[in-house]
């Protein structure tokens, strides 16, 4: 199976019980089987890119552990946060290239160490009409990510890039389970869409009220954010 992968995943077998443990509340018990039949579970390391821009995606991840950053890129290379997958979801826009036999327009990279089955396209569209889970679950992670996505042009339009970088370093706490974050001011300006001069102007800021400690490379969210 040929998939958008710029590093090599590690290839593992799958455990049927962990994936009844980990599915069960949202998938019914045939679709687990052909998942455990049909898929293929992979494991990423932190920063490992999963899906590349400009590639053919040929499976959908579906995380079992860990926390993927979804990134776009406009004309001029600069990149933006789209949305995190976190355990038990999928990337909404993989399915749609897929779907479509279409180049990635994404780059999805292992935010934490991720353990992932990669489900295979040709089997996306017949589970639509074979499981009605499966069917609940798509149209659920879609709408997801129509809202959130939503939420992010609103955040964009009507809010200070100060409360913008609150809410990034809450919702990267949240998807982490981490107090101390691994981040360069480099890299939160790039998923913001924003100079490092600023972030680094606002991230002292926030240092100055006591709501963060930085550390090279690294910043420790206080309880006061």
């Amino acid at each position: 199976m040929v998939i958008a992968i710029a590093i090599p995943a590690r290839i593992s077998t799958i455990d049927m019980e962990e994936l009844r443990q980990k599915l069960g509340p949202i998938l019914e018990a045939a679709l687990i089987t052909d998942i455990e039949k049909s898929g293929q579970r992979m494991t990423f390391s932190e920063g490992d890119v999963i899906i590349d821009y400009d590639k053919y995606i040929k499976g959908m991840p579906l995380v079992l552990d860990g926390s993927i950053r979804v990134m776009s890129q406009d004309e001029d290379g600069r990149e933006i946060l789209l949305y995190y997958i976190s355990s038990t979801e999928s990337c909404t826009m993989a399915y749609s290239c897929c779907m479509e036999s279409r180049k990635s327009e994404i780059r999805a990279i292992a935010d934490t160490d991720v353990d992932l089955i990669m489900i295979p396209h040709e089997k996306l569209d017949s589970w639509l009409l074979q499981y009605p889970s499966w069917k609940t679950y798509v149209f659920h992670s879609f709408n997801h990510r129509f809202n959130e996505m939503l939420r992010s042009i609103e955040s964009i339009a009507f809010k200070k890039l100060d409360e913008r970088l609150v809410d990034y370093l809450k919702k990267k706490s949240a998807q982490t389970g981490k107090k101390v974050i691994s981040l360069s001011h480099q890299q939160i300006a790039e998923e913001m869409a924003t100079s490092r001069v600023v972030i680094s102007r606002l991230l002292k800021q926030l240092e100055n009220d006591g709501k963060v400690i930085l550390y090279r490379n690294e910043l420790k969210i206080m309880p006061g954010l």
